[in-house]
């Protein structure tokens, strides 16, 4: 008897409605695009499934679990994306033929196992990864099993959820269980195609697109979520829960915190585990995140810090400018704010700028330079900056292109072709650049560096300078109905009930 074949593929990325820079094919073959072979030994044991990013994601977790079950996993293609503006025309539709391509080609299959990310904005489509579930069952029809993975700040949608047979979840924020989130939900999927469990699920959809707290997992707001989350999955009729914090720069219409429930073969356990957990959700409705300084409070917050800078260094994120949640990285309302107002302080900054890195591309290391950066790919929002230094170092960085570092005094730049993902201490470390010898790290993620900077950092500050991921750019969005906090929302249950396409109860 033949080995059960399922095909195993990944299109993700989390896109931000604000930005105009549109994402393009290039830009996933830039940060992460592999196929075939590449793929299956890039997520076999020993290999780095992203390098720069995690060492083992979704697809290495997965690909175990179905070789731990002596299925026969067959890879597509894997693109990955960092955050940014909505795919293209172009770009959603090459990755969706790709994948459909890739289907029709190397089938008959028993499974496909998607790993998405669920916030994902695409020109031409109000649901991309619902559009990808409709083409994948397009061409294996309604009856072979389909497992996704999603982050936990996607978007649910009925036309989603009710073509999708197992449905796995991240689990942290920051998130740190990408490869466990790929093995739970190969698991269940092993069970289904082995005849030893059938999964069923439930789901629930909140007017809520804010609340929480920070909606970190370890911390007292969401803590007590996570743990009951985990106590229900005692049970051996529970195979997996997932809760959805909303990506609050969708513009999907019904944009929302969810819960979704898999039990083994008892609806009525999922239904009800799901709206518990979705009650659990809405009671922390009114903890908001806190409120952020502006770039002069941040400073003065930091340079109050001394012991902490002796030992460390303070993380300051510009929060108006989070390439991990979409924006473009131009902004310099920060990094103006760090050069006139911290000059007792020893600062490292980041900005993206394709057309100054070309321009000093050909200087030698310690030439004088002076450049305008910032404010070229969203000039009505981010003004360029008029800076002078000298040129420090130069560096071709996978997945960021050609990057450089600028002395302007007290204050290291480094100016990025692609995204300026400042997340990780070698984002600046590559340059020669130390976190340690600095006052003030400025970072572009709004949670993964606590992760990476635990080392580094000894006080966190938001800054809000004005840009594509202020808070309360949702207030602009047009939803299908009201949601909270931006109206009053007495009673989630009727908007949950429209959003499933369920009659008024």
């Amino acid at each position: 008897m033949s080995r059960p074949r399922v095909a195993y593929a990944r299109i993700a990325q989390e896109s931000n409605a604000f930005s105009p820079v549109l994402t393009e094919l290039t830009d996933f073959e830039r940060t992460h695009y592999i196929a075939g072979d590449e793929l299956a030994a890039r997520v076999a044991r020993g290999g780095f499934e992203a390098p720069g990013f995690v060492a083992n994601a979704e697809l290495s977790g997965f690909v175990r679990a179905m070789d731990r079950g002596g299925v026969q996993s067959v890879p597509l293609f894997s693109a990955w994306a960092i955050p940014g503006g909505p795919l293209s025309r172009t770009c959603f539709a090459l990755l969706r033929d790709r994948l459909v391509a890739g289907l029709k080609a190397g089938g008959p299959w028993d499974a496909v196992m998607l790993s998405l990310h669920g916030a994902m904005i695409a020109r031409g489509s109000e649901d991309p990864e619902a559009d990808l579930i409709d083409a994948v069952r397009g061409v294996v029809g309604p009856d072979v099993p389909v497992a996704v993975t999603l982050d936990l700040h996607g978007q649910l949608v009925d036309r989603f959820v009710s073509q999708v047979d197992v449905l796995a979840a991240y689990r942290t924020n920051p998130h740190r269980d990408h490869d466990r989130t790929g093995r739970r939900c190969g698991e269940m999927l092993l069970g289904k195609l082995r005849g030893e469990t059938s999964p069923v699920s439930a789901w629930r959809s909140l007017p809520l697109v804010c609340g929480g707290g920070t909606t970190i997992d370890f911390l007292p707001t969401m803590r007590p979520v996570y743990r009951w989350m985990k106590r229900m999955e005692r049970d051996p009729r529970v195979l997996y829960l997932s809760l959805f914090n909303s990506h609050l720069w969708n513009d999907s219409p019904e944009l929302g915190w969810a819960s979704h429930v898999v039990t083994d073969g008892d609806p009525a356990l999922a239904d009800a585990l799901a709206d518990e957990l979705a009650q659990m959700l809405w009671d922390r409705r009114e903890t908001q995140p806190p409120p952020f300084p502006d770039a002069a409070q941040a400073i003065e917050q930091a340079r109050a810090a001394r012991l902490r800078r002796r030992v460390g260094t303070v993380c300051v994120c510009d929060a108006s400018d989070i390439v991990g949640c979409g924006a473009a990285g131009e902004n310099t309302r920060l990094i103006k704010a760090l050069l006139e107002g911290a000059k007792d302080l020893e600062v490292l900054a980041p900005v993206r700028d394709a057309e100054v890195v070309r321009a000093l591309w050909g200087e030698a290391i310690g030439a004088k330079v002076r450049v305008r950066v910032g404010g070229k790919l969203h000039p009505e929002l981010n003004a360029p900056l008029e800076v002078a230094g000298e040129l420090l170092a130069k560096v071709d960085v996978e997945g960021f292109g050609p990057s450089l570092a600028l002395d302007l005094g007290h204050l290291r730049l480094v100016v990025t072709s692609g995204p300026c993902l400042a997340m990780k201490p070698d984002f600046y470390t590559r340059l020669g650049l130390s976190p340690w010898r600095a006052d003030i790290v400025v970072v572009k993620s709004m949670f993964p560096f606590r992760m990476y900077f635990w080392k580094h950092n000894r006080k966190t500050i938001y800054a809000r300078t004005e840009g594509v991921t202020d808070l309360d750019r949702m207030h602009r969005l047009r939803f299908r109905g009201p949601v909270h906090p931006r109206d009053a929302v007495e009673d989630w249950r009727p908007a949950d009930r429209r959003r499933r396409g369920l009659p008024p109860g």
